[in-house]
């Protein structure tokens, strides 16, 4: 067989795909969706306002309490759904090397060895004919599918991005996990400042029982004002059961979130006084923004559906193969190592979808409606992170202007209670006035510390919506 002959040969198949055509795609609905952009959304795209106002990977580290620093580092170490995630993570990138597999040259081993009766009436000729030999075939087989059309590098692209997504939604977890961990910690915090305002209530009850009575032994008070002085002992003492009760499942919760259900020991309840604010951003550019792993992980989304619509177009080209073999084949197990029992062979393989009743043509427009579905996916997370943020920044700044009226409230408040104290010693109001200016402070007491723990709330929560200071890796699975 001369060259040129060789060549028509190699040639031929490929001569008859173009020949006979594809599938048509004819009747596909494209996708029509499509990705939001900054200037849809009103934001902007300056750079600058990202560098003044970046968030720490370890943001929580700013609030300055080493506690809290072990106890969300335990949680991202110990959390099973944390495990979880970097489980699928691991799948995600197991199936890129699996993808990226196929498009390479494959290599397999083969041994067949049977112990069969030829059939006396079909086509096998004498002496095989009607008797029974032994079969063997020992060969390597050899194939490599010509990646043509793109088909291999779009299965590649989604993947990757599959991959890429998998990365950014196990950063989600880490952050809502820190997240977690952060507000379980303030709230617990919380919970000790009021335990210890519902203790000061207490012990300002029993004085004020232990005056009255006094009071009433000198005839300055009746019995109304003693059983009135009397309830509110045993009111005061529920209270702080229940607010010990609440720091209990708080506790339980934070090492839930550990991973340590039996955490011993608890931590220690903190102070909200001891918990520094965290920095405020002045403007929220879209380059914060894309720094949300879950925003990441939907735009990975759209390139993974992206990659399976051009697959799917690729489905309707030829796929060629290049296919080889090189081994031993012999009638007689006692001849399979002779020199005549050398084969081998070579060519070309092309399959053309022509005719498949509308499968490959449903398959790219279900394809197409994926990649719509990713796209507006995408165009939602980017809508609720903007919504979330700017919620947050609201929050953060009515509280403060919140905080500053409040202040002067309580000022007022035990400046009122003081002037019905000095009073009602001096006989000059009555018990009523006196348990009416305690009961403003107290509750302007514990408003403060509602509005001090929605302060470090409202930052927590925008330090999440701003992605948790997450930084896409530079490193491409």
């Amino acid at each position: 067989m001369n060259r040129s002959f060789k060549s028509r040969w190699l040639l031929a198949p490929l001569a008859a795909a173009a020949l006979v055509g594809c599938a048509s795609m004819q009747g596909t609905t494209p996708s029509s969706a499509q990705l939001r952009d900054a200037a849809s959304l009103g934001l902007s795209e300056s750079r600058a306002a990202a560098e003044v106002a970046p968030v720490e990977p370890q943001w929580w580290r700013a609030l300055g309490d080493p506690q809290l620093d072990r106890l969300v580092e335990q949680a991202l170490q110990g959390n099973p759904n944390l495990r979880v995630a970097q489980a699928r993570v691991a799948r995600a990138m197991a199936a890129v090397d699996g993808v990226d597999a196929t498009s390479g040259p494959q290599l397999n081993g083969q041994f067949d060895a049977t112990h069969q009766r030829f059939t006396a009436k079909g086509m096998v000729p004498p002496p095989l004919a009607g008797s029974v030999e032994d079969t063997a075939t020992l060969q390597l087989n050899g194939s490599w599918e010509i990646d043509f059309f793109g088909k291999h590098r779009a299965a590649l692209d989604a993947a990757l991005g599959t991959a890429q997504a998998a990365q950014a939604e196990a950063a989600a977890a880490r952050t809502l996990l820190a997240t977690n961990v952060v507000r379980g910690y303030v709230q617990l915090a919380r919970l000790q400042d009021q335990h210890e305002l519902a203790q000061r209530a207490l012990a300002q009850r029993e004085g004020m029982l232990a005056l009255v009575n006094q009071r009433v032994s000198a005839g300055l008070d009746g019995v109304l004002e003693q059983r009135q002085s009397e309830g509110a002992v045993p009111e005061a003492r529920q209270q702080i059961e229940a607010i010990g009760e609440q720091m209990q499942l708080t506790r339980h919760a934070l090492a839930a979130l550990s991973g340590q259900p039996t955490q011993d020991p608890a931590p220690q309840a903190p102070r909200l006084a001891g918990l520094r604010p965290l920095p405020e951003p002045q403007a929220i550019p879209t380059d914060l923004l894309g720094r949300r792993p879950d925003v990441a992980a939907a735009r990975w989304r759209v390139q993974a559906s992206r990659g399976e619509v051009d697959n799917a177009r690729a489905q309707f080209y030829p796929n060629i193969n290049l296919v080889a073999y090189v081994g031993l084949s012999s009638i007689g197990l006692d001849q399979l190592f002779s020199g005549g029992a050398r084969q081998w062979g070579i060519g070309p393989a092309v399959r053309l979808p022509i005719f498949d009743g509308g499968r490959l043509r449903a398959n790219l427009s279900g394809k197409n409606a994926e990649l719509d579905t990713a796209i507006e996916s995408y165009n939602a997370a980017v809508i609720e992170a903007v919504h979330e943020v700017a919620d947050q920044l609201a929050s953060a700044r009515s509280v403060a202007q919140q905080r500053a009226q409040q202040q002067q409230a309580l000022q007022s408040a035990e400046s009122a209670y003081s002037i019905a104290e000095q009073r009602y010693r001096a006989g000059l109001s009555n018990h009523l006035q006196l348990l009416s200016a305690e009961t403003a402070v107290l509750a302007q007491r514990r408003l403060d510390v509602d509005l001090r723990t929605r302060a470090l709330q409202a930052q927590v929560n925008l330090a999440q919506a701003l992605g948790g200071g997450w930084r896409a890796s530079t490193e491409q699975p």
